[in-house]
């Protein structure tokens, strides 16, 4: 028994292969279609696969995309707890985050020149905040990360002077200020902040427990901010989840950023799969037609094998065989070529190579191999031959 399925195995692949060489013009053409049609659609879902990472990875550059704040709107802080709350990762990744608390303050400057004192003054807001140790550039501006660099940390002796605020006081980096709110005062060296073009040109920044003492609010922040990984949706599932572990604040997305991201990768995504389907009809269409020549040139073959006793099943499995040896010859060549394809596709249309997403390998694979068989659906009606019309020349 195990001899004679053997020997059956043996004579399906003899005959295969003379299947695949009998007609080497047309199976060289079939080759070359599912060949291209892989390339395209492995270079199309690997920029798609590509530019979701990447406009993931994008958008977290922007800032924060969560905003932790007090529930109620009256109230300008609340309570410092809930940053320790918050958990350090989500199922997505490391989560990013950052507490504040502002407040307004006088301050002076203090120049000595001959025996007196000239002093310049103004009302500026002070910012204290704290973060967390991982990725502190996805929720801290650049320039209060280029603080940090300088004098690291700011503290009650060292505070940072956003540019604007320091031109109008005339201070440079190491010049000494003093801030003061009601009847508490400090004195601090500054570090000039570069310019950002945003609020922050404004601002003093201190470490967190500096001004909560300067402006009497012990254990008190005005808001949190958080950068969360993940896609979209991923974000949203994790907005729930945080409402429900921190019930007494306002937990809410930073929506230009989420919103953002949603809709650019909604419609890179759906121009691409649009494309991605085209090509696969089109590279049907094609391996249809060559298979109905095919199909013409194979009915003395088919009358052959069922006159000497071959079921219509085992002769369609033979088809179907060889339609899927194409289908995964085509794509295996097509989709290694398809990745390169990306990476230059990536640099021409973005600016920005494509990175290889080797799962887009297999699933070009496995499209191409499909398309192969759908396509290979004209050598069905050779299962039809009656072996005795053929052999009287009947059509």
């Amino acid at each position: 028994m195990a001899d004679q399925r053997s020997l059956n195995r043996s004579m399906f692949w003899r005959i295969e292969r003379r299947l695949l060489s009998a007609n080497r013009g047309r199976v060289f053409v079939i080759l070359l279609a599912l060949g291209a049609g892989a390339a395209v659609t492995a270079a199309l879902l690997n920029l798609q696969v590509d530019a979701k990472h990447r406009l993931t990875a994008d958008f977290r550059s922007f800032g924060a995309n969560v905003l932790v704040a007090p529930q109620d709107s009256a109230s300008s802080s609340m309570n410092e707890s809930p940053f320790d709350r918050i958990p350090d990762a989500d199922s997505a990744g490391a989560v990013a985050k950052a507490e504040f608390l502002y407040g307004v303050v006088e301050i002076s400057s203090v120049r000595e020149e001959n025996a007196g004192q000239n002093r310049l003054h103004t009302r500026a807001i002070l910012a204290g905040y704290a973060h967390s140790a991982a990725q502190p550039a996805r929720v801290l501006s650049p320039v209060l990360l280029a603080a940090e660099q300088i004098t690291s940390p700011l503290n009650s002796s060292h505070c940072g002077v956003g540019e604007k605020l320091a031109s109008v006081l005339s201070l440079h980096t190491n010049d000494r200020v003093r801030l003061e709110s009601a009847s508490r005062q400090v004195a601090c060296t500054v570090s000039v902040l570069p310019s950002s073009g945003g609020p922050e040109d404004n601002q003093i920044f201190l470490q967190l427990p500096a001004a909560q003492t300067l402006l009497d609010q012990p254990g008190r922040i005005s808001l949190i901010q958080l950068s969360a990984p993940g896609t979209p949706q991923q974000i949203q599932n994790y907005l729930a989840e945080l409402q429900q572990r921190l019930p007494g604040v306002d937990v809410r997305p930073i929506r230009q950023f989420t919103e953002g991201e949603a809709k650019i990768y909604s419609r890179i995504s759906g121009v691409l799969t649009a494309t991605v389907a085209v090509i696969l009809i089109l590279t049907g269409l094609c391996v249809m037609a060559a298979m109905t020549n095919i199909a013409m040139e194979r009915k003395n073959d088919v009358a052959l094998m069922k006159a000497i006793g071959g079921a219509a099943r085992r002769v369609l499995r033979f088809f179907l065989m060889e339609a899927t040896l194409l289908g995964f010859v085509g794509g295996f060549v097509g989709a290694a070529f398809g990745l390169l394809l990306s990476v230059w596709l990536g640099r021409a249309v973005f600016g920005v190579a494509a990175q290889p997403r080797f799962i887009v390998y297999p699933v070009s694979v496995a499209l191409t191999v499909l398309v192969a068989i759908l396509g290979a659906f004209p050598l069905r009606r050779l299962v039809e031959i009656r072996p005795a019309v053929i052999f009287r020349g009947g059509e």
